[in-house]
């Protein structure tokens, strides 16, 4: 589907922006930057939401008096709790609110937190193929750790404090199937070559005037559009459900989930979000608690955003577009005014030509459910082969280049249903295995609706082919390692057998009554 504004990546870039609004700052040694940037007016959001919060005395700068300044602003909030999430294998949150004593004493050592959401599905169904947790080892606590770094409060949750975390073994290793420890293994083998990943996530989603209990009471059939017809950047429709829209906007950028641009799309109830782009793992948790804000947004007006793939064969699907660009801290790495194709490096050539090269390896990260598969139909937006092209959104990948601050790549098979942190790291990993492996491009680029991919392979059509591929996939084991690949594709499977379970609506009308 049509994607957002082409100056998406045309402002100033993260190194040249002195001034702006900043929430926190990470040390290097700790993982990748979180306090990337923001627009003013996020800047201004967020001082109107903290101003009644009790001031904090004058702690010297540095990622230890940044942790120390969080620890005493919930120490000396009002809120008596602290809201708390993790990211499960499908990139669902899941979280508790914590009393504020136990937050703070969790602070240092961290909280248990029951490993069943690594061993269960999106429907909470316990996989019976997994080795790392599951009936068989009974499902014991494993350790969260808080990442102070992700601070924010929750403007439609009356301010709630509000962290996420990720996983660690007992050794205070990374957990190797926890996804947020999966980006954050990527990133630092990124930094450990000289490179910071600049990354914005793009959703479509369809929109519809449903709750839990209607939903439940159409028996998951007919979901009813907020909005008639196709519209695609329609004022008209925006306005229809301006408040729900501007709610969006506003409070998730109270959130620090700042969004670039907001508009309907080419289908009924359809928007898109662009947000505004950060470092890699920044930007991995703005887009997963972009999915859930929404939704709890929504909620409240009766509004349930579903970023199903494709829920309706007659219309196009969702995507998940994710830009990225690499640094080394000064300029964007990306751009050279004397490459090819408008700018193109010979990094960004190797860059891209490791994604076109492990796409099809890696691609139940991007495409990880039973559904993903019937967004990639011909004719309907989403790209069905490896190709590339100048600014061309028919293809896989669409190199925007030409100037320093807005050069980067637009990898846009993912779809909407993929989760944030797993996508990311496939595509920074795929990436930095072409400039590892010192690949060269030697795909041409396509023009127009895939004219020069005639040769090209098509993707598979199925969940259980890019598993079985992802399984065998060298890439993938040599960046994620052997635990999450054996992990991940045991879910997928898992995924598959309970699709091949299933009795559908199509079954029943072209079979019940004629055979």
């Amino acid at each position: 589907m049509v994607c957002s504004s082409g100056n998406f990546w045309n402002v100033a870039p993260w190194w040249a922006r002195d001034g702006a609004a900043r929430v926190s700052h990470r040390h290097p040694r700790r993982g990748i930057e979180r306090g990337h940037p923001s627009a003013a007016g996020r800047g201004r959001l967020h001082c109107r939401l903290i101003a009644k919060e009790p001031a904090l005395k004058k702690v010297p700068a540095g990622p230890a008096r940044d942790d120390a300044r969080v620890v005493e602003a919930i120490r000396n909030s009002p809120h008596g709790k602290v809201k708390v999430a993790v990211s499960d294998i499908d990139g669902v949150l899941r979280g508790k609110y914590l009393h504020k004593d136990k937050f703070l004493a969790a602070v240092e050592g961290g909280f248990g937190f029951c490993d069943v959401v690594f061993g269960w599905d999106s429907g909470d169904q316990c996989y019976d193929n997994t080795k790392l947790t599951g009936w068989h080892h009974g499902f014991p606590d494993a350790l969260v750790r808080l990442d102070l770094a992700t601070h924010r409060r929750v403007p439609w949750d009356g301010g709630v404090p509000f962290f996420l975390g990720h996983f660690v073994q007992a050794d205070g290793s990374a957990l190797p199937i926890c996804p947020r420890q999966v980006l954050r293994r990527v990133l630092a083998r990124a930094e450990k070559m000289g490179f910071r990943v600049m990354v914005g996530s793009e959703y479509e989603f369809f929109n519809f005037a449903e709750t839990p209990k209607s939903w439940e009471a159409k028996q998951g059939v007919g979901p009813e559009p907020v909005t008639a017809g196709m519209f695609g950047y329609s004022l008209l429709r925006a306005n229809a459900n301006r408040e729900y829209f501007n709610a969006l906007m506003d409070e998730l950028g109270a959130f620090g989930v700042p969004i670039e641009g907001l508009h309907t799309e080419t289908g009924p109830g359809v928007y898109e979000a662009a947000i505004v782009f950060s470092e890699a793992l920044e930007a991995a948790d703005r887009a997963i608690l972009f999915k859930a804000g929404a939704k709890e947004i929504g909620a409240r007006f009766g509004i349930m955003p579903s970023f199903m793939a494709k829920w309706s064969a007659k219309y196009p699907g969702c995507s998940g577009h994710l830009h990225q660009s690499l640094s080394d801290g000064k300029k964007n790495l990306f751009f050279d005014p004397k490459g090819r194709h408008g700018g193109m490096s010979r990094l960004f050539e190797s860059y891209l030509a490791g994604q076109v090269d492990a796409l099809m390896g890696m691609a139940p990260m991007y495409w990880p459910t039973v559904n993903s598969y019937k967004r990639l139909v011909d004719g309907f937006w989403a790209p069905v082969k490896p190709t590339w092209g100048v600014d061309n959104r028919t293809a896989s990948f669409r190199v925007l280049s030409g100037s320093p601050k807005s050069t980067r790549l637009e990898t846009r098979s993912p779809g909407a249903d993929m989760n944030p942190y797993l996508a990311t790291a496939a595509v920074i990993a795929a990436g930095l295995h072409g400039v590892e492996k010192g690949l060269k491009l030697t795909a041409k680029p396509i023009h127009g609706t895939n004219e020069g991919s005639e040769n090209v392979p098509r993707a598979p059509r199925t969940l259980i082919e890019t598993t079985r591929a992802f399984r065998d996939s060298k890439v993938a084991r040599d960046w994620f390692g052997d635990d999450f690949v054996d992990h991940f594709a045991a879910t997928r499977e898992w995924e598959w057998r309970q699709w091949l379970d299933a009795v559908t609506d199509w079954e029943l009308k072209r079979y019940f009554e004629i055979i």
